[in-house]
């Protein structure tokens, strides 16, 4: 999980338009998604809202990566997120 000393640095540090918040935003939001199916394993809705919402942050991750290499590693071990495989 995210510790709580990395959520306190991004939300005062950072505004809600950069990069890193909106992926930490999503990243949260993931891990609440996945809580909730782990219980609730045919609300459909919610594994779309889920597929939606991993979309975007692997959008942005990958503009990240392609940017600003150093924000992107960072971002990546901070959240504990895997690389993505590329194609």
């Amino acid at each position: 999980m995210v510790k709580n000393s990395f959520i306190s640095v991004i939300t005062q540090e950072e505004n809600s338009g950069s990069v890193e918040f909106q992926v930490f935003h999503f990243t949260s939001k993931i891990r609440r998604l996945t809580l909730h199916l782990e219980l609730h394993k045919r609300d459909f809705l919610s594994q779309r809202g889920l597929r939606i919402i991993l979309g975007k942050r692997q959008r942005l991750l990958t503009y990240l990566s392609k940017k600003k290499k150093v924000r992107y590693k960072k971002l990546m071990d901070k959240l504990d997120i895997r690389e993505s495989k590329t194609r």
